[in-house]
């Protein structure tokens, strides 16, 4: 952290500007020295005056040097655009943030990284899904970026937490402004293996136009970004729409067609979103080999769980054939059809059928 990057921070700026600033005098100290403490310097010029005015307003040396100190013993470090510590991923972008501020572990964030993002009102098969997916993600040494918000990013957070894999949540607040509150102890756990980001200076609230504009991050970190629910004014799908803005690559889990917090994916989906029905679908994008953790054939399935394992054989059956044979709610289906996939009982066909993993492992591909 150094007062230079505070201040360059908090200039009132397009990123666009500040970084192609950043790209000619390399560091902000050097944009310091060429701008407020060199009068002869190409800024005073006519070309760069409006820049000059902007640069000088925000330099208030007791005000940084107050918050510099509240920052360093809040354990906040800083970096720019122009920085090896930056993220790679988002040096592609002139948007992006010409300066961030973290907590944690930055260095891994370079590794291949997978956005996963929902609503906050989420219902219990997102939620379920949510857990299940990012499990799947930490235990094959994936990085899962979110936003830290109730709902979707929380368990996705949290099912990296869990299962000891890496984890960054990106604030639309400063980076030491917990929102929301009830999210401190995952928080605190994060910062345990993972990293905490924000393009914020410290103490900024979360103010409600922060957070479209931290999603843009979100994407920008990522490999691919799965949304798992939501609805049609959902942030999840500005999180999408930035990500193909980016060129990367989008996938939907898909839901109920009766659910509003499902109509924002199934959109998606059909807008040519890629389709979430089983972790292949997931790995194929993704330039990494998929390493099935095989669970031991002596757990405990759950009374509904035996009820499916009895129905399905060998030859595939379709979804709804289990549902009218099972009498299972099919959002409870869909989790429980999830969970034996992960337990290496059943597999998931194209067109939601399913089939009984063989004994011998020769299985339908």
């Amino acid at each position: 952290m150094n007062i230079y990057d505070l201040w360059f921070a908090s200039v009132k700026m397009s990123n666009k500007i500040k970084n192609y600033l950043l790209k000619n005098f390399k560091s902000t100290r050097e944009i310091y020295i060429h701008s407020i403490f060199n009068r002869d310097s190409i800024f005073v010029s006519k070309d760069y005056n409006k820049i000059y005015g902007e640069l000088k307003k925000a330099w208030n040396r007791d005000k940084l040097e107050s918050l510099l100190e509240y920052s360093l013993n809040e354990g906040i470090e800083s970096v720019n655009s122009c920085a090896e510590k930056y993220p790679y991923r988002l040096k592609n972008y002139d948007d992006s943030p010409s300066v961030l501020f973290y907590k944690g572990n930055i260095d891994i964030l370079n590794n291949v990284s997978v956005a996963m993002v929902g609503a906050r009102d989420c219902s219990l098969y997102g939620k379920n899904v949510a857990l299940l997916i990012g499990r799947e993600i930490s235990m094959n040494n994936l990085n899962i970026i979110s936003g830290m918000a109730r709902g979707i990013d929380g368990c996705c957070h949290r099912a990296a937490v869990e299962n000891g894999g890496y984890t960054c949540a990106v604030l639309g607040s400063g980076i030491d402004v917990v929102y929301p509150r009830e999210n401190k102890k995952l928080y605190d756990d994060i910062l345990k293996k993972g990293c905490i980001l924000s393009e914020f200076i410290p103490q900024t609230k979360p103010y409600p136009y922060n957070f479209p504009m931290r999603n843009r991050i979100i994407s920008g970190l990522s490999d691919l970004v799965i949304v798992i629910e939501a609805g049609n004014k959902s942030g999840a799908l500005i999180t999408a729409g930035c990500a193909l803005e980016q060129g990367k690559d989008v996938m939907a889990v898909p839901g109920s067609i009766f659910s509003s917090k499902s109509k924002g994916t199934n959109t998606l989906i059909r807008e040519g979103a890629h389709v979430f029905t089983c972790m292949e679908d997931l790995f194929q994008i993704l330039p990494v080999k998929y390493m099935k953790k095989r669970y031991m054939k002596n757990h405990r399935l759950n009374v509904d769980e035996e009820k499916i394992c009895k129905f399905i054989g060998h030859i595939p059956v379709h979804i709804d054939e289990i549902c009218r044979v099972t009498d299972i709610d099919i959002k409870r289906l869909y989790e429980l059809l999830f969970e034996l996939q992960l337990k290496d009982e059943i597999i998931c066909l194209q067109g939601n059928y399913y089939a009984k993993i063989q004994d011998d492992e020769n299985i339908i591909k």
